[in-house]
């Protein structure tokens, strides 16, 4: 009695897979090769503080304080801690930390365009 048992598991497991695989195929197939491809959207990056804007002062176009510079007539302020400036800044900027920069004004020639960043 319990030889019939223990065949009866094997063949009982074997039908269940046999019936799962086809009842697979037959929800791929029924899909007709459609994927959907939608991905979630990007998640925004914040800075971590608001920006402020000010639209009395004018932005400053890439191409036109690159041929300032290169003239000689602007001059690139970086206003990040020193240790950002270390890491990596503009070639020519001077470092002057924007929680300095009233104490360090007379730095700065007043006669060239000075262009302060941040990033």
């Amino acid at each position: 009695m319990k030889k019939g048992k223990t065949k009866k598991f094997p063949v009982l497991f074997l039908v269940t897979g046999g019936i799962l695989l086809i009842l697979a195929a037959v929800i791929l197939n029924s899909q007709n090769g459609t994927v959907s491809t939608t991905f979630p959207p990007s998640p925004v990056v914040s800075s971590g503080h608001d920006e402020e804007t000010y639209p009395e002062i004018e932005r400053v176009f890439l191409d036109d304080a690159k041929a300032a510079l290169d003239a000689g007539t602007a001059v690139f302020v970086d206003v990040r801690a020193a240790q950002a400036y270390a890491a990596s800044h503009i070639p020519g900027a001077l470092n002057i930390p924007l929680a300095e920069i009233e104490t360090r004004l007379n730095e700065l020639d007043p006669k060239l365009w000075i262009i302060p960043y941040c990033t």
